[in-house]
């Protein structure tokens, strides 16, 4: 693979110009060298977004049956090219093979799903008490959106915020994390290829430290996605609140999943073993709460030991990984030192899955654990970004509803359960944005509305319909006939 500096999309021209010296892009299996991407400073940002304040008024002219064939081409685009797509997120981010695949399907799915709406309905007539008058609600685009997109998801969350923002006529402007940007640049070649017009989308690379007020700063900027860590996404809250600017933050999670007394085990040992260790537990969405009916406690936790310590770990690339590495070495650093307090605070290990000799010195591996612990602990109460399982005993579904709910964060829950009357009761006291029965707490459809509560979101959704309504406003207008 070519070293080059890769090209940010900037005005409709692929441009690797920047104020500061690149950004080295590794593997997280071995460290090698992935690639280059510039690293913007605020004069190259400007550009950016006057470049994009005229690709705005273009989109919004452009009809919604043109908007959607543009996503639809992105779309076939990614499919064409999925093999070296997924090639690249391997390298790039750490995942398996099978994980960067299913992402790379899911990317173009959000383009399909979106691109299919460029024929839907974008306004209605609505009753006048007024006589010979009729009226009606268009929604609008609201100009120029700013996406921030994590490491972990790096083509699926950008396909997720600007699929929806770009059917309803917006300008986009991308700034991907600094650990996985070359996928990012990848799509909005894909895009620019299949005919968006100048402007319409823009990307930007680069240290937040650097360029991160200049963008969430400028007046030009009508709405800010982000998705990404609590404290970052709480920050960005406040900074914005007051100033008109739009904000939509899917943040952390620390996601329960309860096991009844009449749980199927062999079910629920599967799905939590996914939930927990699938990305290397590295999903806002990842189970790392596991709530346990203290009369099958017993037999659980001999069930997910034995299936966790059948879990391959190594690199993405090779055959037969379960787990591949964390992002980086710093996320490995943070893990330990997560998993060695709460040792200290009283924690100990239930199970783990093994890692070869030298493995963790080769690259970013982690060693999976299942942990049991006091809900004290900080292991139950944090955010651990990695393959953590803790695990707590309760009696019956009154406790575990109220364990559930005994945290700062909100995103995904899930209970497993035969009774039809403990799942209906769960989904009506859980206080979580998405919730299961029998299901994982990831592995949300693009037609269905994400996002969490409390510490975990905001008061916008993602995905399907409802995500329409961060990216338009509603004009309501009146006409006298006669």
């Amino acid at each position: 693979m070519s070293h080059t500096v890769a090209a940010n999309l900037v005005g409709g021209r692929f441009t690797a110009e920047a104020s500061g010296d690149p950004i080295e892009v590794r593997n997280p299996a071995d460290d090698r060298l992935v690639g280059r991407v510039p690293a913007m400073g605020a004069a190259d940002v400007d550009v950016v977004l006057t470049a994009a304040v005229a690709g705005a008024a273009v989109w919004k002219r452009t009809g919604h049956i043109d908007r959607g064939r543009v996503l639809l081409d992105a779309a076939a685009g990614i499919r064409a090219e999925a093999p070296a797509l997924t090639e690249l997120i391997v390298q790039e981010m750490g995942k398996t093979r099978a994980e960067a695949r299913g992402e790379v399907g899911k990317a173009a799915e959000f383009f399909e799903y979106y691109g299919g709406m460029g024929r839907s309905a974008y306004g209605e007539v609505i009753p006048d008490a007024r006589a010979g008058t009729f009226a009606m609600q268009v929604h609008e685009p609201i100009g120029v959106v700013l996406l921030v997109t994590p490491w972990n998801d790096p083509l699926l969350t950008p396909a997720r915020k600007m699929a929806p923002a770009l059917i309803a006529g917006n300008a986009v402007v991308v700034k991907p994390a600094t650990e996985t940007p070359l996928i990012t640049l990848e799509l909005a070649r894909i895009l620019h290829e299949a005919g968006l017009p100048a402007g319409v989308l823009g990307t930007v690379t680069g240290r937040g430290a650097d360029i991160g007020d200049a963008l969430t700063a400028d007046p030009r900027v009508a709405a800010v996605s982000f998705t990404g860590s609590t404290a970052v996404g709480l920050g960005l809250q406040r900074r914005l609140s007051g100033s008109g600017v739009r904000v939509q933050t899917e943040m952390g999670g620390k996601n329960a999943a309860v096991v009844l007394a009449d749980a199927d085990l062999e079910l629920a040992t599967s799905i939590v073993v996914a939930g927990a260790f699938g990305q290397a537990g590295q999903r806002c969405t990842a189970t790392s709460r596991l709530i346990v009916d203290r009369a099958v406690a017993a037999e659980l936790r001999d069930r997910v030991g034995t299936a966790l310590s059948a879990l391959t770990v190594g690199p993405g690339s090779a055959d037969g990984t379960h787990v591949g590495p964390v992002v980086s070495r710093a996320a490995q650093r943070d893990i330990r030192s997560r998993v060695e307090a709460g040792l200290h605070e009283g924690a100990s290990v239930i199970a783990r899955a093994p890692l070869a000799e030298g493995l963790a010195e080769q690259g970013a591996f982690v060693e999976p654990v299942l942990m049991s612990v006091e809900p004290t602990n900080s292991l139950w109460r944090e955010e651990v970004f990695g393959p953590v399982l803790s695990l707590i005993e309760v009696d019956g579904l009154d406790e575990a509803i109220a364990a559930v709910n005994d945290s700062a964060y909100g995103l995904s829950s899930a209970i497993y359960t035969r009774s039809l009357d403990a799942a209906f009761r769960f989904i009506d006291e859980a206080d979580t944005g998405q919730v299961s029965v029998n299901q994982p707490t990831s592995g949300w459809d693009i037609h269905q509305p994400f996002g969490g509560f409390k510490d975990s979101g905001s008061a916008f959704k993602e995905q399907g319909v409802a995500a329409l309504a961060f990216y338009t406003r509603i004009k309501t207008a009146a006409v006298r006939s006669r």
